[in-house]
């Protein structure tokens, strides 16, 4: 089933995603987390793609695990970045022989590595011409793309962020996932600008569970994301005790969704970090909320 169809439904709805492993050595331990995760039945689950497409070569299995055997939607991330047309089309037909019909079209990370290199005769340098392929390919497939609430690292300001992200959505995005959010008023104001340029897909808010005081600092240099001192308070009080910083994580990030809720946003992407006791317990607080 098509994502699109999936946000069309009635009621409220909850998706996660999740990550392949690094190695084969990890595979097992991987797999084991994501099935538990998907056991919890999300509306759908999403499997990223490595930095420069490290993990690639795993990203099809487990979505493929988790549709096949599991029975839960699944969507495969596909990056762009450094690749070539013809690797490019290879991976778009392996992803539609494992019978998944939803791709994540996203550019990808720019490693250290990568930003040293001649950008200029790359394939791809954008997200949006990867989408334009995928819509080209003749293949039918449901189209994802992120979007950056509080502007894109590489955009001079927002105004010119929306303009991108509406040649985006005009390739052919069927949906947009946020980066992830701390502060939902932040997504209220974007919502609201980005149909004012006249972007009129479904936006997902993409939350995470903050549940170690170390994830804080990795999280805003991975996004850039805003934290609310209420947030940064929550970190203080109750960073140096593990148990209760998971809980106070979770609770933030069930209070999150259940603001969202109440202020008509009717689907919430979960980044999980594979932790399927945090995703359980997130869908537990939730189940008045849903369906």
């Amino acid at each position: 089933m098509k994502i699109s169809d999936i946000l069309k439904k009635e009621g409220r709805s909850v998706s996660f995603e999740v990550f392949p492993p690094k190695n084969e050595t990890l595979f097992e331990d991987v797999k084991d987390a994501t099935e538990k995760i998907a056991a919890l039945r999300p509306s759908f689950v999403s499997v990223t793609y490595g930095a420069g497409g490290g993990t690639s070569r795993y990203t099809l299995d487990i979505a493929n695990d988790i549709k096949k055997n599991i029975g839960v939607e699944s969507m495969a991330h596909l990056t762009c970045v450094s690749s070539s047309r013809e690797t490019v089309r290879e991976q778009i037909k392996a992803i539609k022989n494992a019978g998944i019909d939803n791709i994540m079209a996203l550019r990808g990370d720019l490693t250290p590595e990568l930003e040293a290199r001649d950008r200029s005769k790359w394939d791809y340098r954008y997200a949006t011409e990867l989408v334009k392929d995928i819509k080209e390919s003749g293949l039918e497939f449901c189209i994802g793309g992120a979007c950056y609430p509080e502007v894109h690292p590489e955009s001079k300001n927002q105004a010119e962020d929306l303009k991108f992200l509406k040649e985006k959505v005009d390739a052919g995005c069927d949906f947009l996932v946020t980066q992830m959010i701390f502060e939902n008023n932040l997504l209220y104001n974007f919502i609201y600008k980005a149909l004012g340029a006249g972007i009129s897909v479904p936006v997902l808010p993409g939350i995470m569970p903050i549940t170690n005081a170390n994830q804080v600092m990795r999280a805003i240099k991975l996004s850039g994301s805003f934290m609310p001192q209420r947030f940064k308070s929550l970190v203080d009080k109750f960073g140096a005790s593990p148990e209760a910083m998971k809980q106070a994580g979770i609770v933030y990030a069930t209070d999150q969704i259940i603001d969202l809720f109440a202020n008509g946003i009717k689907h919430v992407h979960v980044y999980t970090m594979n932790k399927p006791d945090v995703a359980e317990k997130i869908l537990a607080n939730l189940k008045p909320f849903l369906g």
